[in-house]
């Protein structure tokens, strides 16, 4: 996905960088980056501010779907996929926003449209996406946004 894709080279990393090295260059670009330290003009303060907000938004994306996240929060996972039924599911852009019966939302990054319309078209989503969604596609939860970095 473009999102991720983007995200990875503002902040300099590889698809397998862990938490640890994510936390050590995000805390380097805001150092860099803070608007504080640009003092000498409002249009190089609004940059720094625009800049920032953006390494802050890629720093918490990539966080949430680090493979440590997802390990720490794989058994909530586990259970609301294979006991919750699906509430309602949105695709835009390849990313298909699954909700589901206990409250959980979960967002699943480079989801071909073909999947998508067969999960439209499937007797039973729930199972389609069980057998061909949950495991599949990079995720994350977007209801409760959980790392310790």
């Amino acid at each position: 996905m473009k999102k991720i894709v983007d995200y990875r080279k503002l902040l300099g990393v590889t698809d397998a960088a862990e938490l640890q090295e994510l936390k050590l260059v995000y805390r380097g670009l805001m150092k860099a980056w803070h608007p504080d330290k640009f003092q000498d003009s409002a249009e190089s303060k609004l940059e720094a501010e625009e800049k920032s907000k953006t390494i802050i938004e890629a720093y918490h994306f990539l966080v949430s779907i680090a493979p440590e996240t997802r390990n720490q929060s794989f058994a909530d996972y586990t259970l609301t996929t294979t006991t919750a039924a699906i509430a309602d599911f949105e695709y835009k852009s390849q990313v298909l926003k699954v909700s589901f019966t206990d409250g959980n939302t979960y967002e699943y990054f480079d989801v071909p449209k073909a999947v998508y319309v067969k999960l439209v078209n499937a007797d039973s989503p729930g199972r389609f996406a069980r057998r061909h969604i949950y495991n599949e596609y990079v995720y994350r939860s977007i209801s409760r946004l959980v790392a310790t970095a």
